[in-house]
């Protein structure tokens, strides 16, 4: 179970998270929701620690996250995989390549650098790219792919970390509607199949709704909802977003009864 208690993180005078406490159980599909600039990355970026809480704290089991260094630190970030908005590829490398970055913590440095893979590894890479059905990129470049199809290869990385948990900052913000299903159905899958405890910053209400199976809405950097997808009333979103709520419409079907009453930025 991943546990966080009082957790804040400010910039300057600016208080991005604030006294934040949650407890995550194993294998949920979570869905962290509100507006733009609610809290919700940077709470995602301090369970990873890529950035550092400026009080509370993060534990999993007896893993005490906010204090992590060096080895340990890196230890818990294969346990604890993030999958970003921009993918964070690299461009000029083939597909397979960029998967097997992700065993970068389960092999020797030496190894990593010369690429020299175990044949373990490159089985659990081309097995993630099927699973994810894009094998048959394995070996295309991948500046050279759609953004869902790199968006799924980002994803087969974090895999292939073999993680507990994924953290996914907004993986479907910049994707067409078709690319998003794609994404969030692979996401479900992994949570499903291999029983990986997914949290989830989603723009969308409506994708919130369809495939979370409990949410945690943010505002001003505090947790301002709680609960299952269906306890989150049209109500509670204006609430939680205001004239956002009405405003957007959401990217999984522009005429959905439900895209049509909030969508988050």
């Amino acid at each position: 179970m991943l546990v966080i208690e009082g957790l804040s993180r400010s910039f300057g005078s600016k208080l991005a998270v604030d006294n934040v406490s949650l407890q995550i159980e194993a294998g949920r599909f979570v869905g962290v929701i509100g507006r733009s600039g609610a809290g919700k990355s940077t709470l995602l970026r301090m369970i990873n620690r890529l950035e550092t809480p400026t009080s509370g704290a993060i534990r999993y089991g007896d893993i005490d996250v906010v204090r992590l260094k060096g080895a340990a630190l890196a230890n818990w970030r294969a346990r604890c995989a993030m999958i970003f908005q921009q993918f964070n590829l690299v461009g000029r490398l083939d597909v397979l390549t960029n998967v097997l970055v992700g065993r970068m913590n389960h092999v020797s440095a030496l190894r990593s650098v010369l690429q020299l893979w175990g044949e373990n590894d490159m089985a659990l890479a081309l097995s993630a790219l099927e699973q994810l059905d894009i094998a048959s990129l394995a070996s295309q470049r991948a500046n050279s792919l759609s953004g869902g199809q790199q968006q799924r290869v980002a994803i087969a990385r974090a895999l292939v970390q073999e993680p507990e948990l994924i953290l996914a900052d907004e993986p479907i913000a910049s994707l067409d509607p078709r690319n998003t299903r794609v994404v969030m159905d692979a996401l479900q899958r992994i949570n499903r199949h291999h029983g990986i405890t997914v949290l989830c910053n989603l723009h969308s209400l409506d994708i919130a709704r369809s495939y979370c199976d409990r949410l945690i809405g943010m505002a001003n950097g505090r947790i301002s909802f709680d609960g299952a997808p269906a306890q989150l009333t049209d109500a509670v979103a204006h609430e939680l977003y205001g004239i956002e709520a009405k405003d957007v419409v959401g990217p999984l079907s522009a005429d959905s009864p439900i895209a049509a009453e909030a969508v988050i930025a």
